[in-house]
């Protein structure tokens, strides 16, 4: 994910670190130039450091979403299901800690913090929801649910919040197997609760993001699509 401040962009970089092979660092990157880099928080290390209580494979976690959020940011981690607090200075801290829900896209509204829960595999249609929660609250509150595998959640025109279902999850696969094609959806938070959908048959998508009334979506296969006129339909 990357996301801006005073127009310098800051990447998110995960599944780098010598735990999966690698040998890199996982966390937060202000991109410098062209070709340069600072990494700004080592998040893998600040897990490694401070395990959850849940259960989990990789103790660096796998770290989805990165949020501007009060002159830092909020990440999501997918693995270790919690959301960290970054600050421009590499401070890190747990935002809010999660059972087995799977956190992934945020979105932020006045002090309000929104965000998908793509559920526990097999990722059932009542476990993908979207919540709420502010830095005061000790739980996150369900704002909807009944949407497959949710990967993102953004609002769109009209203050209108919308969702990404990557779609169905493959019977029997291990966790973290793309859901399979053609099955992701585009979803509109209704206020009992309920999704509309609103566009489906997407390729899996992984994030999203409102122009107007213009949704755009990044599939896994690295494409960029668009869906017109989305905050305009019923």
């Amino acid at each position: 994910d990357v996301a801006f401040i005073d127009n310098i962009a800051y990447v998110l970089v995960t599944l780098v670190d010598s735990y999966v092979g690698g040998t890199g660092v996982d966390g937060i990157y202000r991109v410098d130039g062209p070709d340069s880099f600072t990494v700004v928080a080592d998040i893998g290390a600040f897990n490694v450091a401070n395990p959850p209580s849940t259960p989990f494979d990789v103790p660096t976690g796998l770290q989805y979403a990165l949020q501007t959020y009060r002159g830092g940011f909020l990440v999501t981690d997918g693995h270790l299901n919690r959301v960290l607090r970054v600050t421009l200075d590499g401070e890190i801290a747990v935002f809010i800690a999660f059972g087995n829900i799977v956190p992934t896209g945020l979105a932020v509204k006045g002090n309000t913090v929104y965000m998908a829960e793509a559920g526990p595999v097999p990722h059932l249609p009542q476990d993908g929801k979207v919540v709420s929660f502010t830095a005061k609250s000790p739980t996150a509150a369900v704002v909807a649910s009944g949407a497959r595998l949710l990967v993102d959640v953004e609002f769109g025109g009209g203050d209108v919040l919308y969702a990404l279902s990557q779609g169905i999850f493959p019977a029997g696969s291990p966790p973290a197997t793309p859901a399979l094609r053609y099955t992701g959806s585009l979803v509109k938070v209704n206020e009992d609760g309920t999704f509309t959908f609103i566009t489906d048959g997407l390729d899996q998508p992984t994030s999203l993001e409102f122009i107007g009334n213009t949704a755009y979506f990044v599939t896994l296969m690295g494409e960029i699509w668009k869906i017109d006129g989305v905050s305009c339909r019923p």
